[in-house]
C-alpha cells in the first residue's frame, strides 16, 4: 500500500500536468423515456422519450477522466462535418477538455452510440460509424495535430476502439514522438492492431483481449510463461485488467503485482477501463512509478463501477477511498475487528 504522504502528493501534481489523449472520440447519446404499449407494426415496445442526454465516449471519455482529475488534458480524433461532432465538441467543452487537436473529416460520420434507455433498461443500442482506417490527407493533419500537442506533454494516452483514427503509421508516430521526448505512453488495445504497440510503457487489455489475441489461456499463478508474452507485445509493462478480480501488472524481468478490487457494490462496469487508463497515464505523468500508477488506478476503478453509466472519478473520491481503506489496514495490524 502507497504511503499516504506519497498518495496526496502523487494526487496534488497530477493536477499540474498535460496529458495527451488520441484515439476514438465517440459521442454517447441516451434517449430515456417511458414504455405504456407494445406497437402495432411490430412486437417492439413503443418508447415515448422524455429526455435526451449526451455523454464523451472512447477517447473522449478517457480525456474526460483525466480533466476529472485535474490535469490539462488535449484530444487528438477525429470527427465528421455533422451535428453530432459539433456535440461532441460541445461536450469536451463542458468538460474543461482541449479540441484543438480534434480534426474534422467530411467523408466520415463521427462515431455515436445511441441508447434507448426505459425503466432503467437498455431496450436497443444503435451505432453509427465508420470504421476504415484514416489515410491521406487527414491522417497526416492527424498526425501534425499530435505533433503539435505531444511537445509540451507529460504523458501520452493510446485509446483505441477500431474506429479508424489509430491507423498503424499513427501509432508508431506518437510512440516513437514519445519515446524520443522521454514521456510514458499508457495504451488501451483492441484486437485489429494489438501487436502494433511495440515501445508503450503501460499495455493495458483486458484478459479476455489478451488471451483471443495470444490464442491461449494467460496463467497468472506461473510466471514462467509471461516473458514470452512480454516479448512478443514488445512493452514495459503489461497492466491486465480482470474485473472483479482486480489487475495485474507485469513487467519485463517477470515480477508479477496483484490488485484486488476496492469496489464494494458493482452498479455498471461501462467506463472502468477507460478510468484505469486515464488514471494510469496521469499518475506516470506526475513521477509516480508502474505499480504506483496502477494502485491509484485501482482504487479509481473501485469507484466507477458503483456508479451508473459511464463515469469520471475525482481526486478527492479516491483519497477518501484510499484513506478508509488505510484505516482497516492499520487497524487489522493493531490487532482490531474489521
Amino acid at each position: 500500500m502507497i504511503p499516504r504522504e506519497r498518495v496526496v502528493a502523487l494526487l496534488d501534481a497530477m493536477r499540474h500536468r498535460r496529458v495527451v489523449v488520441i484515439g476514438d472520440a465517440m459521442l454517447d447519446i441516451y434517449l430515456v423515456g417511458e414504455v405504456d404499449r407494445i406497437s402495432p407494426e411490430a412486437p417492439v415496445p413503443v418508447v415515448t422519450v422524455k429526455e435526451r442526454r449526451y455523454a464523451l465516449g472512447g477517447a473522449a471519455n478517457v480525456a474526460a477522466n483525466v480533466a476529472a482529475i485535474g490535469a490539462e488534458v488535449t484530444l487528438v480524433a477525429a470527427v465528421g462535418d455533422d451535428r453530432r461532432g459539433e456535440q461532441l465538441r460541445t461536450e469536451l467543452a463542458a468538460a474543461g477538455i482541449r479540441d484543438d487537436g480534434v480534426i474534422v473529416v467530411p467523408a466520415r460520420p463521427t462515431t455515436s452510440k445511441t441508447r434507448v434507455v426505459a425503466r432503467s433498461q437498455q431496450l436497443v443500442r444503435i451505432d453509427e460509424e465508420q470504421d476504415t482506417l484514416l489515410d491521406g490527407d487527414a491522417l497526416e493533419e492527424l498526425q501534425r495535430r499530435a505533433a503539435r500537442a505531444l511537445r509540451r506533454a507529460d504523458a501520452a494516452i493510446l485509446e483505441d476502439y477500431n474506429k479508424g483514427a489509430l491507423a498503424p503509421p499513427m501509432i508508431e508516430f506518437a510512440i516513437e514522438t514519445a519515446r524520443k521526448r522521454g514521456i510514458p505512453t499508457v495504451v488501451d488495445p483492441k484486437f485489429r492492431h494489438f501487436f502494433h504497440y511495440k515501445g508503450a510503457t503501460v499495455f493495458k487489455p483486458n484478459r479476455r483481449e489478451l488471451e483471443a489475441a495470444l490464442g491461449a489461456t494467460v496463467d497468472l499463478e506461473h510466471a514462467d510463461t509471461l516473458p514470452a508474452v512480454m516479448a512478443r507485445l514488445g512493452v514495459d509493462n503489461l497492466l491486465l485488467t480482470l474485473g472483479e478480480q482486480g489487475m495485474a501488472l507485469m513487467t519485463k524481468d517477470g515480477v508479477i503485482s496483484r490488485f484486488q478490487t476496492h469496489a464494494r457494490e458493482v452498479y455498471d462496469v461501462s467506463g472502468a477501463g477507460d478510468t484505469v487508463t486515464a488514471w494510469v497515464g496521469t499518475a506516470l505523468a506526475a513521477g509516480a512509478t508502474t505499480a504506483e500508477a496502477a494502485e491509484l488506478a485501482n482504487y479509481a476503478a473501485g469507484i466507477e463501477v458503483s456508479k451508473a453509466g459511464v463515469a469520471v472519478v475525482a481526486r478527492d473520491e479516491v483519497l477518501e477511498l484510499y484513506e478508509r481503506q488505510f484505516d482497516r489496514v492499520g487497524m487489522f495490524r493493531r490487532g482490531g475487528v474489521l
